[in-house]
């Protein structure tokens, strides 16, 4: 066998009789300089020949550790590779908001539904199947069935009428307080879907921050703002650690595919590849259109890009209708021409799926009515039409055209947050990256967890290399 290094100058002459059968293999040293080699070489050769006897491999485990750590100076001071640079990063990222993220990815998944599971919940069993030409109750009936039905303040209730002929009339006078009327016969029901609506309720403050209430809340939003900062560097860097220093089909394959036969370490490595490479994408967007929810700054940027005026932050008043005060607006009077008013919004727009408004309006004041021609989650099919109160004509119209780019940004990002913007495609595309956040989050907490124990068993062997004698009767003469 003839070993030597890479760098050394040779030659192979050629055959000139028989034949000449040989292999040829390369092996890689854990010192990366010839002349540290050479050194670590002639210190093994001299604790032989001081010993007696050759050492004992903690000895030369301990030897090689330290002269190996030469090769990271240069000039005096350490040279970093830029690629371990960021694993450190994205690894102590990841360890400090890992818990927070996975309760983030958690929750986004049972929330990647809620508005079709509310609502089947709500109308499913309100749902009526009419007979052909049967008319349905105008809004003003509808006003009055919900009058007798004495509930709520009528002046405080927002109707919202479908288009759908099997839909009930929704009432809503609050954020819990939602009634159904048959659009048919007039009857009036409770929403039954209290269980499912306070079981989103918690997971969304949950997803939001944390499950606190009360003044709680404004530190648990500012832990999750900067866990959803945290978790966009780790998807940055992550990108760029998943890429293989050589593409070939060996190296590609366990990163974009899940390898079986595998366990601990080198599975929890294989998914947690395969789930960000797969998930980059639509995790990405979920995580970065987050942050205008978090951030002020990150808000006022995505006007700043478009060149559109922020709106000034909304002034907390104590009080104030909303969330620090009542629950209810002030009461106005419901408009007698009610009918002509919906009548003329509906045919406003066609194709509409569904027109709100609240029915209090104060006195003088025009009367606003919010018209979906999509799913309910989507803001480039939503308008809001303005009518005056007393001739029923259009004031104003409001569209998603023609708002400034800045607020089109913002209601993008606020809608692609959730993947509704997309429809159910995109809210799949949603649940499918948290739940990939899930699985990111458990196997690289799992890798950090196995790594700190190899680490704690290589510090333990280290402590006993050091500990041991060079040899049996070695001894030093001055």
């Amino acid at each position: 066998m003839v070993l030597y290094p890479s760098t050394s100058l040779h030659h192979v002459r050629p055959v000139t009789n028989g034949a000449r059968i040989s292999s040829f293999f390369w092996i890689q040293s854990m010192i990366r300089d010839d002349g540290q080699r050479t050194m670590l070489s002639d210190l093994d050769m001299a604790i032989q020949r001081l010993a007696g006897e050759s050492p004992g491999p903690s000895v030369r485990r301990a030897t090689y550790r330290r002269v190996s750590q030469l090769d990271s100076y240069v000039g005096g001071t350490m040279n970093i590779p830029f690629r371990k640079t960021l694993f450190w990063l994205h690894l102590i990222a990841g360890c400090m908001a890992g818990i927070i993220i996975l309760v983030m990815s958690f929750t986004g998944v049972l929330l990647t539904y809620e508005r079709q599971i509310l609502a089947w919940s709500d109308r499913g069993q309100v749902r009526t199947d009419p007979a052909p030409n049967t008319p349905r109750k105008t809004v003003a009936e509808i006003v009055e069935a919900l009058k007798r039905h004495g509930e709520a303040p009528v002046e405080n209730m927002t109707l919202t009428l479908r288009s759908d002929p099997r839909e009930p009339v929704e009432a809503r006078a609050g954020r819990n307080e939602v009634l159904f009327v048959d659009s048919y016969t007039g009857k009036v029901s409770q929403a039954s879907a209290s269980s499912a609506r306070g079981f989103f309720q918690k997971m969304t403050a949950w997803h939001r921050c944390l499950g606190m209430e009360g003044s709680g809340r404004t530190t648990a939003k500012a832990i999750t703002g900067a866990c959803n900062l945290a978790f966009l560097v780790l998807i940055l860097s992550g990108a760029y650690l998943w890429l293989p220093r050589t593409w070939s089909v060996q190296t590609v394959r366990p990163i974009f595919w899940f390898r079986t036969g595998m366990s601990g370490k080198a599975r929890d490595f294989n998914w947690h590849n395969v789930f960000g490479v797969w998930a980059l994408v639509p995790l990405f967007f979920v995580v970065v259109t987050a942050l205008p929810m978090s951030y002020g700054w990150a808000n006022d940027l995505l006007y700043r890009m478009t060149g559109s005026e922020a709106p000034p932050p909304p002034a907390a008043k104590k009080g104030a209708p909303g969330r620090n005060g009542p629950n209810r607006r002030p009461q106005g009077a419901i408009p007698e021409n009610l009918n002509q008013l919906w009548a003329n919004a509906a045919n406003q727009v066609p194709g509409w799926t569904s027109i709100s408004a609240s029915l209090g309006v104060p006195a003088g004041a025009p009367v606003s009515f919010s018209i979906d021609t999509g799913d309910g989650g989507q803001p480039q099919k939503r308008s809001t039409l303005v009518l005056d109160t007393s001739t029923g004509s259009v004031m104003r119209t409001e569209t998603f055209a023609g708002a400034t780019p800045g607020r089109r940004l913002r209601m993008w990002t606020r809608f692609v947050h959730t993947g509704e913007y997309y429809g159910v495609v995109g809210q799949t595309m949603a649940g499918i990256g948290s739940a990939a956040g899930v699985m990111l989050v458990w196997t690289g907490i799992s890798l950090a967890l196995r790594r700190l124990a190899a680490w704690y068993s290589r510090r333990k062997r280290h402590a006993v290399a050091v500990e041991e004698p060079v040899g049996a009767g070695a001894r030093l003469e001055p």
